[in-house]
């Protein structure tokens, strides 16, 4: 976005000093990703996501088919199979029910560009994929870290 008109501000040399400390270049994403994330196959059965779900205490699972990301499995996907009558986790896969559009990124990608997006989208994750293989998870839980850590001024 490109504005008309420029506001100047006059800054004393001691404020000046100090906006200068907290300017910092923007992180890529990578630094706070949770790099090694769990996945499933898409050919897996829901029961299965949901038990793997359960036990790491985790809310977004990345789904597979062979080493490419082809969807994305969500707690409230797993609910929702849940409470249809006549859906059985037991009989349906992961591609019945994961969402095919999935917010992806490069771990190259910065910081405020990812959260931008998946705060105006609504997004509850990012999957992190590198040469099409799929190299972390960037969930609002990593963002609330990377949040804290940039407010708390551990940035380096």
């Amino acid at each position: 976005m490109y504005f008309s008109n420029l506001i100047r501000i006059s800054v004393s040399s001691s404020q000046s000093a100090r906006l200068h400390s907290m300017t910092k270049a923007i992180p890529q994403i990578q630094k706070y990703m949770t790099t090694q994330p769990h996945s499933i196959g898409s050919d897996q059965k829901i029961v299965q996501a949901e038990k793997m779900m359960r036990e790491h205490s985790f809310r977004h699972l990345p789904v597979l088919d062979g080493s490419k990301v082809v969807g994305l499995l969500s707690d409230r996907d797993i609910k929702l199979v849940e409470i249809l009558k006549d859906a059985d986790p037991n009989k349906l896969c992961v591609s019945d029910v994961m969402r095919e559009d999935v917010f992806s990124v490069s771990p190259n990608a910065l910081l405020n560009d990812v959260c931008l997006e998946m705060a105006e989208k609504k997004y509850g994750s990012a999957v992190v994929v590198d040469n099409q293989k799929l190299v972390g998870i960037f969930t609002e839980v990593d963002a609330m870290r990377a949040l804290s850590e940039l407010l708390t001024g551990r940035l380096g």
